[in-house]
C-alpha cells in the first residue's frame, strides 16, 4: 500500500506558475495525492478579510471546492484564474487526487520554504521566470533560493518564451 504524498506547487497564477503547475500534474501527481498549491502574496496593511486571522501562520488549507468560489476567495484577497483551476479540476477528477490551496503573506522566498515544513511538503515544484543574470542579481531568484533553503527535494520548471 502507497502512502499519501503532499506535492507543493508554488502559484502566482502567471505562465511560469502555471506551466511548473501542469508540470507537476503531468509528471509527479498519482492517485491518492494531495497536491497543495501554495500561493504567497504581499505583505499589506488588510484592513478585511480573512488574511487578517491567519497572517502570520498562513491560511488554512483551502479545498478545491472553496478556492473555485470566487466569493471565498475574495475574502483572502486571491483570485485564482480559470486556466489553474481548469488544471486543477481535470487533475482532480482524473488522476483522483486531492487539491488544496495554502495562502501565506509575506516574502516569497522564505514563505515557500516555510510551507515547506509547516505543511508539511514532500516536495515543492517552483516556475522559473527565466530572469538574465542582471535582473536575478539585483531582484534575488524565489526559485534559486528556495532550491538552496527548502528541507525538502525541489524541481524548478524553466520558463521558455518560445514555446
Amino acid at each position: 500500500m502507497e502512502v499519501e504524498r503532499r506535492v507543493g506547487v508554488a502559484v502566482d497564477f502567471s505562465v511560469c506558475s502555471k506551466k511548473a503547475l501542469k508540470w507537476a500534474v503531468d509528471n509527479v501527481a498519482r492517485k491518492g495525492d494531495h497536491l497543495i498549491l501554495v500561493a504567497i502574496l504581499p505583505e499589506g496593511n488588510y484592513e478585511e478579510g480573512e488574511m487578517q486571522l491567519w497572517g502570520a501562520a498562513g491560511s488554512p488549507l483551502i479545498p478545491l471546492i472553496e478556492f473555485s468560489d470566487p466569493h471565498v476567495m475574495k475574502k483572502y484577497g486571491v483570485k485564482p484564474d480559470p486556466e489553474t483551476l481548469d488544471i486543477v479540476t481535470i487533475a482532480s477528477q482524473q488522476k483522483e487526487i486531492e487539491v488544496l490551496l495554502k495562502i501565506y503573506w509575506g516574502d516569497a522566498r522564505e514563505k515557500i520554504c516555510e510551507a515547506v515544513d509547516k505543511t508539511p511538503l514532500d516536495c515543492i515544484i517552483i516556475g522559473n521566470r527565466g530572469l538574465g543574470k542582471i535582473k536575478r542579481a539585483i531582484l534575488g531568484s524565489v526559485s534559486n533560493y528556495v532550491v538552496n533553503n527548502a528541507s525538502c527535494p525541489v524541481t524548478v520548471v524553466k520558463h521558455v518564451d518560445h514555446e
